[in-house]
């Protein structure tokens, strides 16, 4: 009996066709609970008898400590794994979540839904989940591997804003959202396939240079390229917060119904599904930078579009149709372009603080989205803001340099 004969066989539910089904299960649910937090703001302010302001702190919170704790849950999964920071991310994001249905107060939603919910999306992200992929699969399809990765989490706001729309119309908003946070803890199942990928030490990728975590993050934040890949992500993360947070409450304003809004939010992430798709294809063909530039125009052009017509619920599907396909296609292209420059060694941690920058954006456009509207009853001013910072972050895509990083690079053998 040879010793090949004598090794356990892998066992079916870590075969890497299942490792991908699953971190896909895990970025559907971990998106698409977050994705319904904006059908809330109404019902939780109303209660309350809070202003807009409160609710869109809490959530602007969660994104600001969703961008911190990034960084960090990337280190722990480039060091230990990506599955057991996927599941202490899901408890985060569950309890935060019954935190924020029963919360009294605003320091109570401040931490339910700002800081642990933030925690447990970061912790249980795609990001992380797309990291595993990165080692997984070979360079040629990296790009695709993000593409699909980031249309499952698409998939997954489609699913749960409609049903979480009709969630509410059914049971009420309290029930539903409890109902959601138990969801979040599915990521627990889903993410143990990747165990197989947990490991006790980063092993040194083929044709990348041996170095320490710390001498990645300081040559990353000297690159130019890598620096203006992080100033573009904010304005991304700008404009998708600002939009799921108040698109909800702006088409109520204007004669929209509760259940038609969860239905066009469930739009954005249906055709979000092709826009992820191929973006992450076109990223494995073609340089990356020139279609992440085009997104942010055509998203500029979509938002001035919608706001200066009349809403109606032909305008709002078109709207949120049209946006959904540039929704997340950002993504690949920006991991993608991570990847390029950096390798895969620390691929989480280094785009984590891509995402970092990405999540700063996104407190500044949920919290101005309520600070502006109640001062001036209008959220116009932050329409427009959004759509110039789209020209902004198309401009500063145009100079990155597509290719690895001398320091990141192994010296070649004379």
């Amino acid at each position: 009996m040879t010793e090949a004969s004598l090794k356990r066989p892998t066992p079916w539910y870590y075969l890497p066709a299942v490792i991908i089904v699953s971190g896909c299960l895990v970025a559907m649910v971990n998106f698409g609970v977050r994705s319904t937090f904006g059908l809330f703001t109404t019902p939780i302010s109303e209660l309350h008898a809070w202003p807009r302001e409160i609710y869109s702190i809490a959530i602007a919170l969660q994104n600001l400590l969703w961008g911190v704790a990034t960084p960090i849950a990337g280190a722990f999964a480039d060091r230990y794994g990506s599955a057991r920071v996927l599941m202490v991310g899901a408890v985060f994001y569950a309890i935060g979540t019954l935190i924020m249905a029963s919360a009294g107060t605003p320091a109570m939603l401040y931490l339910g839904g700002g800081v642990l919910v933030g925690i447990g999306i970061a912790a249980s992200s795609f990001g992380i989940v797309m990291a595993a992929f990165g080692r997984l699969v070979p360079p040629e399809k990296r790009s695709w591997a993000f593409g699909i990765a980031t249309a499952a989490g698409s998939m997954g706001q489609f699913v749960f804003a409609t049903s979480g729309g009709a969630l509410i119309s059914v049971f009420g908003w309290y029930e539903a959202l409890n109902i959601l946070g138990l969801c979040s803890l599915l990521i627990i199942i889903f993410a143990y396939p990747l165990m197989a990928q947990n490991t006790s030490k980063s092993a040194v990728p083929l044709g990348e240079t041996e170095m320490s975590m710390r001498e990645a993050i300081r040559y990353a934040f000297r690159n130019r390229s890598y620096n203006l890949l992080t100033a573009g992500f904010f304005v991304c993360g700008f404009q998708l917060a600002f939009v799921t947070v108040h698109l909800p409450p702006y088409l109520a304003e204007h004669g929209i119904s509760a259940s038609f809004a969860g239905i066009a939010m469930g739009a954005i992430g249906l055709f979000n599904v092709v826009g992820s798709y191929y973006s992450g294809v076109i990223g494995g063909k073609y340089p990356k930078r020139i279609p992440l530039s085009i997104i942010y125009v055509l998203r500029s052009i979509a938002v001035v579009a919608f706001i200066t017509m009349p809403i109606t619920n032909v305008s709002t599907i078109i709207f949120t149709a049209s946006l959904g396909v540039l929704w997340l296609s950002t993504v690949p292209l920006t991991m993608g372009l991570v990847t390029v420059m950096f390798g895969t060694r620390y691929m989480a941690t280094l785009y984590g603080f891509v995402f970092l920058s990405h999540q700063v954006g996104s407190f500044f456009g949920v919290w101005l989205g309520g600070r502006l509207y109640d001062q001036f009853g209008s959220y116009d001013p932050v329409w427009w803001m959004g759509a110039a910072l789209g020209i902004f972050a198309a401009i500063v895509h145009l100079p990155i340099r597509e290719q690895r990083s001398d320091k990141f690079a192994q010296p070649q053998p004379v």
